[in-house]
């Protein structure tokens, strides 16, 4: 899919903020209005734009704990890891990677007690050889 400059440009504005009015899309793109509408229109038919989410504020999420836990599974257990971690609601993100892991999770927790247990959980999933946690300090950029 061949998106252009201003696709571009309109995605990015959208990114920082999901709730800014077509009006003001139009005005920082230097289009017009209905050129805007019908561009999001295409962007979401096309599948590009899924949905609109929350972003939740700095000042919430710092008082939450946020890892990255890399996973080693046994061999031809990709499906049940999956299906393991997509149950945790703690699981935000779990992506396939190349190297010395097979998988990174991201993790949330409202405290260190709670991050701790499900570190344990995700280390006792059938499938699930090791793993090696990291807990965010900060974040420096976040898009």
């Amino acid at each position: 899919m061949r998106l252009s400059d201003k696709d571009r440009e309109l995605l990015a504005t959208l990114s920082e903020n999901a709730r800014v009015p077509v009006s003001a899309l139009a005005k920082k793109l230097g289009l017009s209005r209905t050129t805007v509408q019908a561009r999001l229109e295409r962007l979401e038919r096309e599948g590009v734009i899924a949905g609109y989410s929350v972003r939740l504020s700095e000042e919430y999420t710092s008082g939450l704990v946020k890892a990255h836990i890399l996973i080693t599974m046994a061999p031809k257990s990709l499906a049940q890891v999956t299906r393991s971690l997509e149950k945790m609601k703690a699981v935000t993100e779990l992506h396939s990677v190349s190297g010395s892991f097979d998988l990174i999770a991201i993790i949330v927790a409202p405290s260190i007690s709670e991050l701790d247990q499900l570190i344990d959980e995700i280390g006792v999933v059938e499938g699930v050889e090791r793993t090696l946690s990291s807990i965010v300090l900060s974040t420096r950029i976040s898009r």
